[in-house]
């Protein structure tokens, strides 16, 4: 059954003209054209890819909450209660990437499957523990490296419900233990650790817009929210995120590095942020963006504090770290992993501090898609992501000169497409964009490298067309197409067939 899919569009593929529109050839650029050991690979979550949300001892996250209180906060009124039920599709997939020759999943633990009720003393979920035994093993044995990530924004509701998840500084002691279990039962195996995914976008969207779950803000912004404030709450969130993520390492380092010989870092996003103009206001605008995205993550893992516009900017409602805890965050990584998608004009904006205070409006940058009337690249199915190439390298290139090069890998960089019901399946496996996509911000990265960027491995997001938050099923970022309507039944996409052939040795 597994490759069902892949046997009958190797067919079609083959007796129809598609397979010409894999547009680029690979024989210049491919594989080899980087380094040695570089890895390539594809990136996915537990509650975008799993379902199996009440099956085997699973506890009910925030987003379980959020996605069947809220349904109304996605576009299409779904939820993850089944995904693309990965859990009974795991060997399926895995078979998928090795297939393409992919030398890397990433993929994320849930918090819930393992710990039910979101702590050691609610009891270990054995089942749990041993579905990631089971898709760990089968990626070793089919030769793929397993990178995972720890919190990929599935809180466990209890947590929420009994002190304000991340909110409440009792998380860091929570998520440390929670960490701890991982590496106990999978450190054997597992060499590259991810502890949060996105603290960005699950501060920023989570309590400041209200966009994800837990789905917070303030009342005056009149964003339907479920509560919250978005002065001050983005900015104790990400506290004690960076908190649980420096005790989480911590831990690491001293308890199991040595024996198990893995490494640990964190995955951050951010956009590229080109200044509205060459004016001395709009560049400085484009860096205050940078800080308040990236910088706000980066600035304590390298010098143990918040980058100064933010301190300026954000006053005391900006949370002060003691000088232990400074100590403890500097250098709190052996990598950092980045998403980059799109990119944004960034424009000064004084006139943002006029009303209440937010988050959202605190770096006075007012950020556009467009300048003149014209967007900054094409426009993919969502509404924030239009293509810019050229700034994954510019991300890069900052990233080495601000951040003393750290070593990087490319956790997610991808860009979907409608989920468009009138289109026949042939039709929907023709994704050229996609594939257009790919390999311009591979010849981007592979020139940062070559600018002497230190970056390790590349993911693309995403393996299978999935749940994507607060989108719901209404559009698709995979690389192999998900058909909802017969039994997930998986297809590759053209860009699965252009990935093959850039990857094959």
């Amino acid at each position: 059954m597994a490759f069902q899919g892949y046997q009958l569009l190797g067919l079609v593929v083959l007796l129809s003209s598609l397979a010409s529109s894999i547009s680029h050839e690979t024989a210049s650029f491919n594989r080899s054209t980087f380094p040695a050991g570089f890895i390539f690979g594809t990136a996915s979550s537990s509650y975008q890819y799993e379902g199996a949300a009440s099956k085997g001892g699973r506890g009910p996250s925030i987003w379980d909450t959020f996605t069947h209180r809220y349904p109304d906060k996605i576009k299409d009124g779904s939820n993850g209660d089944v995904a693309i039920d990965q859990y009974h599709h795991y060997k399926e997939d895995v078979g998928i990437m090795k297939d393409m020759g992919l030398d890397a999943y990433r993929l994320s633990i849930s918090w819930t499957r393992v710990l039910p009720n979101g702590k050691l003393s609610g009891g270990v979920n054995r089942e749990g523990i041993n579905y990631y035994n089971k898709l760990i093993n089968e990626l070793l044995d089919k030769g793929l490296k397993p990178f995972v990530t720890i919190f990929h924004w599935d809180l466990p509701q209890t947590l929420e419900d009994e002190y304000g998840g991340f909110l409440s500084p009792h998380i860091v002691h929570d998520f440390q233990d929670y960490a701890e279990l991982c590496f106990k039962e999978f450190g054997d195996r597992v060499k590259h650790w991810i502890t949060l995914n996105e603290p960005y976008t699950f501060s920023s969207l989570g309590y400041a817009s209200g966009q994800l779950a837990p789905g917070r803000c303030s009342a005056w912004q009149n964003l339907n929210c479920t509560g919250g404030n978005s002065a001050t709450e983005p900015y104790l969130v990400t506290h004690h995120q960076l908190l649980a993520h420096a005790a989480t390492v911590k831990v690491y380092k001293e308890k199991y590095q040595a024996v198990q010989k893995g490494v640990i870092g964190i995955g951050l996003v951010s956009q590229w942020m080109e200044p509205f103009s060459n004016a001395k206001h709009h560049r400085d605008a484009a860096l205050r963006a940078l800080d308040f995205e990236f910088g706000w993550f980066m600035d304590p893992l390298t010098n143990g504090d918040y980058p100064h516009s933010m301190r300026s900017l954000v006053g005391n409602r900006l949370p002060k770290f003691t000088r232990e805890q400074s100590k403890l965050l500097i250098g709190s990584f052996d990598f950092i992993g980045l998403n980059y998608y799109t990119a944004n004009y960034a424009a000064n904006a004084p006139h943002l501090n006029a009303g209440n205070a937010s988050y959202l409006t605190d770096s006075l940058v007012n950020l556009t898609t467009e300048r003149n009337g014209i967007p900054i690249g094409p426009q993919a199915a969502s509404d924030w992501l239009y293509v810019y190439p050229k700034g994954i390298q510019d991300i890069l290139l900052y990233t080495k000169r601000k951040y003393h090069n750290p070593q990087i890998y490319i956790t997610e960089n991808g860009i979907d497409e409608f989920n468009n019901a009138t289109l026949s399946l042939e039709e929907a496996l023709v994704d050229n964009q996609r594939i257009d996509y790919y390999y311009s911000h591979l010849l981007y990265l592979h020139s940062a490298i070559k600018h002497g960027v230190n970056v390790k491995g590349y993911f693309a997001w995403t393996l299978l067309d999935d749940f994507e938050w607060n989108s719901g099923y209404t559009i698709r970022f995979g690389i192999n197409f998900v058909d909802y309507k017969d039994g997930f039944k998986r297809y590759p996409k053209l860009s699965a067939r252009w990935f093959k052939n850039f990857l094959s040795k």
